[in-house]
């Protein structure tokens, strides 16, 4: 029996799925085992499988499943899901991993920030992980990590206005989830200070 050739429009629809709807992703996977591994091609040098994709938008029941079911794991998802043993253990083996990027070119300290962990995101910055600061203080006030928020704007000195894909800076996102410590906190490092 050869191996099942996959559809791109089944491998795009299967990492789209990864970014947050369990339920198709069990499903997909269990009519088509080969796409635990594929990734689709959004452009050139950007390819994203669906673990990829849960762990860049911090979908850790996603990126729970399709580890148990035996998706490969890179440096990215232990960060994102605040596995600091398995991220230590993995930087022990490789040092250089501190400056991977998972999808889309999103540096590890991003997904660190949607853990939440301030322990792992400090030490990844101590480690080299200063690529996407500005990115893991956004993901950080998306999450309502207040603590990890606070050491990211003491000790790495991101730009509290720096815009999201969306086109949101953290203040934004702070005031739609109506979390006034965490605007608070912004504002007092100078976020929406800037004259455009």
């Amino acid at each position: 029996m050869g191996v099942e050739t996959l559809a791109p429009e089944l491998v795009r629809a299967f990492v789209i799925a990864g970014h947050g709807d369990l339920q198709k992703v069990t499903e997909l996977l269990a009519a088509h085992p080969g796409l635990l591994t594929m990734a689709h091609v959004w452009g050139p040098g950007d390819t994203e499988t669906a673990l990829q994709g849960a762990s860049h938008v911090g979908v850790a029941a996603v990126a729970e499943y399709l580890l148990s079911r035996g998706a490969p794991m890179e440096i990215c998802t232990p960060a994102m899901l605040g596995r600091r043993e398995v991220v230590e253990q993995m930087l022990r083996e490789e040092p250089g991993r501190v400056r991977a990027r998972g999808a889309h070119g999103i540096p590890l300290l991003a997904h660190a920030a949607l853990s939440g962990d301030v322990e792992l995101v400090a030490l990844l910055v101590e480690r080299g992980a200063t690529d996407g600061m500005d990115a893991a203080l956004s993901n950080a006030v998306s999450r309502g990590h207040l603590a990890a928020a606070v050491w990211l704007l003491e000790h790495g000195r991101p730009d509290p206005d720096w815009k999201n894909y969306q086109g949101k800076t953290a203040l934004m996102i702070a005031h739609e989830r109506q979390d006034a410590e965490m605007a608070a906190l912004l504002e007092r490092f100078g976020a929406g200070q800037r004259i455009s």
